[in-house]
């Protein structure tokens, strides 16, 4: 079973804008994103990546941006179901504005039920986003094999989803999850689904393999159903 780094992109301008982007094109990293997009590879730094995957929206492309150049023979892949849900006629409004629109209410407490007006339903983004990483997932297993780590950067509703599917977690009920951006989110599909690190914005040491780390994390996941590890 090999384990998916999920990556959250940086911080945008329209994250610190209050705006909610979607599908808008000319949303870039701010500087802050960009920084810690340049900080990626160090996080990374010894872990034996077998490819990346990521969402075709320039905000994703610039956060990987970094980790490709410092690993030049990295397989990358752009997926189009990993993107951004198309919120339609709710792009390019302000957070602000859009908490006085009644579907905002649905949208916090039932998720399931809402479709954004001109757009996609929630529903919908959160099949086609699971589906594709599990699918990714099981191709990296076969031609990689099941210790393999592999990286996919998407937006923070579709790391929601997919987490929110590892735990056997109804969608109404993701909206619980905030992965901040830049963070890192470790999932190690198996039976069950195993969820190693929700939104980590520090080392990831425990996924270098051959040290300490990586050892104890292993035999925690295996051998400690109840009580939590350490």
């Amino acid at each position: 079973m090999p384990t998916l780094l999920l990556i959250r992109h940086g911080r945008t301008t329209a994250n610190s804008a209050g705006v909610l982007a979607g599908r808008a094109p000319g949303v870039r990293l701010d500087g802050h994103g960009t920084e810690q997009a340049a900080a990626l590879p160090g996080r990374l730094a010894g872990i034996p990546l077998a490819l990346a995957v990521h969402s075709p929206l320039e905000r994703c492309v610039q956060t990987l941006a970094p980790l490709r150049e410092a690993r030049p023979g990295l397989p990358v892949h752009a997926e189009p179901r990993v993107t951004e849900c198309d919120y339609g006629e709710w792009t390019n409004r302000t957070l602000k504005e859009l908490a006085g629109e009644p579907l905002m209410a649905t949208v916090r407490s039932q998720p399931s039920a809402v479709v954004f007006p001109g757009g996609e339903a929630m529903r919908e983004v959160h099949a086609r986003v699971v589906a594709a990483a599990r699918e990714w997932d099981a191709r990296v297993a076969a031609e990689h094999g099941p210790e393999a780590v592999w990286l996919m950067c998407t937006h923070g509703d579709n790391i929601k989803a997919i987490v929110a599917d590892a735990l056997g977690l109804h969608l109404d009920l993701f909206q619980r999850i905030v992965p901040h951006p830049a963070s890192v989110t470790a999932i190690r599909y198996g039976e069950p689904p195993l969820l190693l690190r929700f939104g980590d914005t520090g080392s990831l040491e425990e996924f270098v393999p051959d040290t300490e780390e990586a050892a104890r994390d292993a035999a925690e996941a295996t051998e400690a159903p109840v009580g939590g590890g350490a």
